[in-house]
C-alpha cells in the first residue's frame, strides 16, 4: 500500500492543521535570499496555493545563496524561475508566479485580502511599509522577515492584536550635508551620492527629488541652494533633449565643465583643498577610441577600476539605454498618468552603469579615487553580504510561525532573534508586541474610495467624502498623501486639482488627521481605488455602512514631585505643551506659518544615502 506524500505531515502538525495547510492560498513578496529558501520550505509543507511577486532579475553574483537558480538563469525572471523549479518538488501545491512590482495596481487591497497569510521576504523599506499597510488594510496576518549577515528575525503582525512594521521608528539613515555633495566632495561616496540621488533623479527621475536633497536655506547653505535652483533650470533644457543625438554631450558639458568651472569661481573654496579640473567632451571623446572598440567588453567587467575613457564610453551607452527607456515610457504612458520616472536600483544594470559612470568622472575632476562598479553598487546599495545559512533558519521559522496563524494562536506567536554571537543561546523569543497606539499606521481606521483620478479633485475628497461620510464635518483636520501635506485649513491651494496631479496613485493611501482637541478621531487612512464612474467621480461607502470612527484615547498627565510632567512616556518641562501627533499641522496661534509649513515638508538640509530598512549603519538586505 502506497504511502500518501503528506502522511508524515499529518503525523507532524495534525489533521486539522494539516488540512488547513493545505487549503491556504498564501503569498510570498521577495524570490531573493529568504525567499528562494521560504518557496522551497511553503511548497513541501504542502500550502495549496502560493503566489510569488518579485520584479528583479537573476544576477550573477545571486548564485552562491539563491540556491533556485543556476548560472543558465542569469538575466532571467526570479519570480518564474523559482515557480519553475520549486514547483516540481510538490505537484500537489499550486505556485503562480508574477514578474512585477508589488506596488503595482494590480495588487490591490482585494487581492491582497484573499491570502489566508502574506510572507514578507524583501530587502526593501519602502516595500515593506506598503505590504505592511496593505495587510492592515485587507486585515491579513503578515509575517514578516529579514536578515543582516548572521542575524535574522522573524516578526508575526495582526492588525489589533500585535505590533506591525511600523509600530517602532526606524533610526534616521546616514546623511551628508548638501554643500558636501554638491561643490566640495572629497570621498566616492559624495560623488556615488551625487550621481545616484542628484544627477540620475533630475535626468530620469522627479527633479529635485525631496527624499534625497533639500533646498532649506541657512547661513551655511543659501548661496549654494540659489546656485542649486539655476542649476536645475538648465538641467531641465538638457532633460528636453533625451533621445536626440546631442543628449550625452549636453549632459556632459554641463554637469562635468559648466557646472566645475561655475565651482572655481568660488575661490574661498579652494584655499585648502585642491581645486577641481573641468573636462572637454570632446576631447575626452577623441582620446577615447580604443575603450569605444572595447565597450562591451568594458561594461562586462564590472570588478576592475575603469578609466577615465572607459568611464565616459559607459556613460554614453547607460544614457542611451536609459533615453530608449524613457521614451518608450511616455509612449505608452496613459492620458492624465503622471509622469513617467526611472530610478535608482541596485539590480537595474542601466542606472547601476549611469551611476558608475558619472561618479567615477566626477571623482576624477576632484581628484578622488575611483571605484569599480561592484564596488559601487555595494557603497549605493548599502549591501551586507548575505548568509545562505541564515536565510534557511529564518525562512523555517516563518514557517513555524504560520502554524500558529492558521490556527489563530496570536497568543502563542513569537518574535523570533537569530543571534549566533549571543553569549546565551542561538534564538531568542519574544512575545509579540501589542500595537503602538501612537503608531500612524496601525492604530488608525481603514476604509477605501473608488476615484476617478483623472476627474476626482482633493475637494470632491474633502467634501463628498471627509466631510460629509466620514463625519468630520465643522472639524478641523488635515489631509495627508504620502509625499506630504495636501490640505488643511491654512492650505488650500490644492483643493482644486485633481487627485492624479498631486500624485495619488491606484493603490495610495491619504491619511486624514483630526485636529480638534476634544473628541478626536483616530487617523483615518483612506484606501485609494482607480475606477471608471460614470455620475460623480468620487465613490465612498454605502449609506448604509456609514463607519464609526475610534476616538484616540485622551492622555493621562501625570504630576511628578520635582515638577516634571510626564506624558506618554516623553517628559515635558513645566508650561511646555505635550508632544503633538507628527502628522498634525502647527495652528496659527501657535506660531505656525504657511511658508514654515512648506519649509518643513522640505527638510533638513542633508543628502540622504537609501537605508532600505532604516536602521542606520546595518541593512537588512538580500537581493
Amino acid at each position: 500500500m502506497a504511502v500518501a506524500r503528506d502522511t508524515f505531515n499529518r503525523r507532524s502538525l495534525g489533521p486539522s492543521l494539516n488540512a488547513n495547510v493545505k487549503e491556504a492560498r498564501v503569498l510570498m513578496v521577495g524570490a531573493g535570499g529568504i525567499g528562494c529558501e521560504l518557496l522551497k520550505d511553503l511548497v513541501k509543507t504542502g500550502f495549496g496555493e502560493v503566489h510569488i511577486v518579485d520584479l528583479d532579475t537573476i544576477d550573477l553574483s545571486n548564485l552562491n545563496r539563491q540556491f533556485l537558480f543556476r548560472q543558465e538563469h542569469i538575466g532571467k525572471s526570479k519570480a518564474l524561475v523559482a515557480k519553475e523549479i520549486a514547483g516540481a518538488f510538490n505537484p500537489h501545491v499550486k505556485v503562480v508566479a508574477h514578474h512585477a512590482n508589488i506596488k503595482d495596481s494590480q495588487f490591490h487591497v482585494e487581492w491582497f485580502r484573499s491570502f489566508k497569510i502574506v510572507f514578507n521576504a524583501l530587502d526593501n523599506l519602502e516595500a515593506r511599509r506598503h505590504v505592511n499597510r496593505m495587510c492592515l488594510a485587507a486585515d491579513v496576518p503578515l509575517i514578516e522577515s529579514g536578515t543582516t549577515g548572521f542575524n535574522g528575525q522573524v516578526q508575526v503582525i495582526k492588525k489589533g492584536v500585535t505590533a506591525c512594521y511600523d509600530c517602532t521608528a526606524k533610526e534616521a539613515p546616514k546623511t551628508f550635508p548638501v554643500c558636501t555633495i554638491r561643490s566640495t566632495p572629497s570621498q566616492p561616496i559624495h560623488c556615488i551620492v551625487w550621481s545616484k540621488s542628484y544627477l540620475l533623479n533630475e535626468i530620469f527621475g522627479t527633479s529635485e527629488d525631496q527624499a534625497s536633497l533639500d533646498l532649506t536655506e541657512n547661513a551655511d547653505n543659501a548661496k549654494e541652494i540659489a546656485e542649486l535652483k539655476k542649476e536645475a533650470e538648465a538641467l531641465r533644457k538638457v532633460r528636453e533633449s533625451v533621445g536626440t543625438e546631442q543628449f550625452p554631450q549636453m549632459l556632459f558639458d554641463k554637469v562635468f565643465n559648466a557646472d566645475i568651472t561655475r565651482l572655481l569661481s568660488m575661490k574661498d573654496s579652494w584655499k585648502s583643498r585642491e581645486p577641481p579640473t573641468p573636462l572637454d567632451y570632446k576631447t575626452l571623446m577623441s582620446q577615447a577610441s580604443d575603450a569605444l572598440a572595447r565597450k562591451d567588453e568594458i561594461i562586462n567587467d564590472g570588478q576592475r577600476i575603469w578609466t577615465l575613457e572607459e568611464n565616459l564610453v559607459v556613460f554614453n551607452d547607460s544614457l542611451e539605454r536609459l533615453s530608449k527607456r524613457m521614451l518608450k515610457l511616455l509612449a505608452t504612458r496613459s492620458e492624465g498618468s503622471a509622469k513617467p520616472t526611472i530610478n535608482f536600483d541596485k539590480d537595474d544594470e542601466d542606472t547601476l552603469d549611469f551611476v558608475a559612470a558619472s561618479a567615477n568622472i566626477r571623482s576624477h575632476i576632484f581628484g578622488i579615487e575611483a571605484k569599480s562598479r561592484f564596488d559601487i553598487k555595494q557603497m549605493a546599495g548599502n549591501i551586507i553580504p548575505a548568509i545562505a545559512t541564515t536565510n534557511a533558519i529564518v525562512a523555517g521559522l516563518c514557517v513555524l510561525e504560520s502554524f500558529k496563524v492558521l490556527r489563530g494562536e496570536y497568543d502563542k506567536a513569537r518574535e523570533v532573534f537569530l543571534t549566533p554571537f549571543a553569549p546565551q543561546r542561538l534564538l531568542g523569543t519574544d512575545r509579540p508586541r501589542p500595537p503602538n497606539p501612537d503608531c500612524p499606521v496601525c492604530s488608525t481606521y481603514y476604509t477605501t474610495v473608488q476615484v476617478d483620478l483623472s476627474r476626482a479633485t482633493l475637494n470632491d475628497l474633502v467634501e463628498d467624502i471627509v466631510k460629509a461620510q466620514l463625519g468630520y464635518g465643522e472639524k478641523e483636520f488635515a489631509v495627508n498623501s504620502e509625499a506630504g501635506l495636501l490640505y488643511d485649513p491654512d492650505l488650500t491651494d490644492n483643493l482644486d486639482k485633481t487627485l492624479g496631479d498631486l500624485g495619488i496613485k491606484q493603490n495610495g493611501f491619504i491619511t486624514i488627521v483630526d485636529e480638534d482637541d476634544e473628541d478626536t478621531f483616530v487617523n483615518v487612512v483612506i484606501s485609494i481605488q482607480e475606477a471608471k464612474l460614470p455620475d460623480k467621480p468620487i465613490k465612498g461607502v454605502e449609506a448604509d455602512q456609514v463607519p464609526t470612527i475610534p476616538r484616540k484615547p485622551k492622555k493621562i498627565v501625570l504630576v511628578q514631585s520635582n515638577g516634571i510632567t510626564q506624558t506618554n512616556g516623553k517628559r515635558a518641562a513645566d508650561g511646555e505643551a505635550p508632544a503633538k501627533d507628527s502628522k498634525k499641522r502647527s495652528r496659527a496661534d501657535d506660531g505656525g506659518s504657511l511658508a514654515a509649513k512648506k519649509a518643513r515638508n522640505e527638510g533638513d538640509d542633508v543628502v540622504v544615502i537609501d537605508d532600505d530598512i532604516g536602521t542606520g549603519a546595518i541593512e537588512i538586505l538580500d537581493d
